[in-house]
């Protein structure tokens, strides 16, 4: 019997769920959340995208204190770095972000329940407590999955957060370590292997493939992965691992050769196993309901983001598309809007991406290879930022602006960034894409003087005729 019913019911409280349960709100709906942590905005505010920019940044103005201040005039000696304070002002970042979704829930009249989630029959949602048992049941008239993903784990190797640690445990290290083995040279493993060889670790890459971010354009993977070798990051590409060993005082790795070979070991303080996500669909009662999956794991919706059974919904991690916390978002905006009879809708196609590295890389649309492999015939319009004046008076002059535009109409097809600011310039690209904007469309928009966005300007002149500035 269900203690109380509601217009929609969502299972997680990341940033596809919250902003889902915000908007349905919006929208008059009278609006549940169930989430198993005690804290709002699931992995990405909790233990994911928020504190890990937040030692991001403290570890790149670390850095810039001990070797980039000179060149402005500023001398000063070697810094000293403040762990504790560090990693408390981490928390504290967190802390924040998450207190902001829990009064927005309290503005918007959002009841939440702490519980994992299960689905037991249509229309209703059981709040199970840590024992398994079943806490509440709660009558919903339409059902939201918003479940996120969890860490892939890796063969013959077992995370215990302590010396072998996920992106989870590699935010809160004790300590710097000596010696850090990053395995995988994704996204995740790039960023939290910058912001601990900027502390002061040595820092080694180990990659399957042999190329570091896989789906990033080649010229920019190319140029991203000099510039982390010359911050000292060391690549061991066209290598996996097949064992770790946490038995001695550090962590003893099993490498070997991709393509097959001989094995090697290698030594290191702490292991990060980072070699990608999936989805977390355990235990939400979907087998029991008849919800259909993909062939990849992920729970199969239609264009309005409705699974195979009516009144139930997916939307971010759990379904196709990129693995981003702002996809999820859209995904939930575009999903309760069309249950409030609107038009959402989400273009997967032109959802940006960015590696928070220094420098940043971001993109949106497609890769030069994409465009090749679909037979596209295209053209590039490159600028780099050393011809920029805000980037030389801002001393951040690596890096480019690589616009691709189809040849004959001069649609822009993709955009890609690499340099100190390219997750905050990507979204003029993505704003223009989304309206089918052409190159010379982008290039004749007035942009002010100095700023780094002049490239972007630059770049799409170049792809379009020629650029003014080189």
């Amino acid at each position: 019997m269900a203690n109380e019913t509601f217009d929609l019911v969502v299972i997680g409280a990341g940033p596809g769920g919250y902003v889902a349960a915000i908007r349905a709100a919006q929208l008059g709906m009278k609006v549940a959340m169930v989430e198993k942590r005690a804290t709002f905005g699931g992995t990405c505010l909790n233990v994911g995208c928020i504190p890990s920019k937040a030692l991001l940044q403290s570890s790149h103005l670390f850095e810039e204190a001990g070797h980039d201040l000179a060149q402005h005039g500023i001398v000063l000696g070697p810094p000293k770095l403040d762990f504790a304070q560090l990693m408390k002002r981490k928390s504290e970042v967190v802390d924040a972000t998450t207190k902001g979704v829990a009064f927005l829930f309290r503005k918007n009249k959002i009841t939440s329940f702490q519980g994992t989630g299960r689905i037991d029959k249509a229309g209703a949602v059981s709040v199970l407590g840590d024992d398994g048992a079943v806490k509440e049941t709660l009558g919903a008239k339409n059902i939201l999955i918003a479940s996120g993903s969890e860490v892939m784990p890796l063969p013959g190797v077992t995370v215990d957060e302590k010396k072998i640690v996920s992106s989870t445990g590699a935010l809160e290290l004790a300590e710097v370590p000596k010696h850090l083995v990053v395995v995988g040279a994704g996204i995740i493993g790039l960023e939290l292997g910058s912001v601990w060889r900027r502390l002061g670790a040595d820092v080694t890459v180990i990659e399957f493939l042999d190329r570091i971010t896989p789906g990033v354009d080649d010229e920019i993977t190319k140029h991203l992965q000099r510039a982390l070798a010359k911050q000292g990051l060391k690549f061991r590409l066209g290598s996996k691992v097949t064992k770790a060993d946490p038995s001695g005082q550090g962590v003893t790795l099993t490498v070997e050769p991709a393509k097959g070979g001989a094995a090697e070991t290698v030594q290191a303080d702490i292991v990060l196993v980072s070699i990608g996500r999936r989805p977390f669909v355990e235990g939400l009662g979907l087998d029991k309901m008849g919800v259909k999956l993909t062939e990849r794991g992920r729970i199969a919706v239609d264009a309005h983001f409705q699974t195979s059974v009516p009144g139930i919904y997916a939307i971010g991690d759990v379904i196709d598309g990129p693995m981003l916390a702002h996809k999820a978002s859209e995904d939930g905006i575009a999903c309760v809007e069309t249950i409030a009879g609107q038009k959402g809708h989400v273009n997967w196609d032109l959802v940006p991406s960015i590696i928070y590295t220094q420098p940043e890389v971001a993109w949106v649309g497609k890769t030069e290879e994409q465009l090749k492999a679909a037979g596209v015939a295209y053209k590039i319009g490159k600028y780099p930022f050393t011809a920029d004046p805000r980037s030389r008076a801002n001393g951040a002059t690596e890096g480019f602006v690589k616009v691709l535009a189809d040849k004959a109409t001069d649609k822009v097809l993709g955009v890609h960034i690499i340099g100190a600011e390219a997750g905050t310039m990507i979204a003029e690209a993505g704003v223009a894409m989304e309206f089918s904007a052409s190159a010379e469309d982008i290039g004749r928009v007035c942009h002010a003087h100095p700023t780094v966005n002049e490239a972007m300007k630059e770049a799409a002149l170049a792809a379009w005729d020629k650029p003014i500035h080189l």
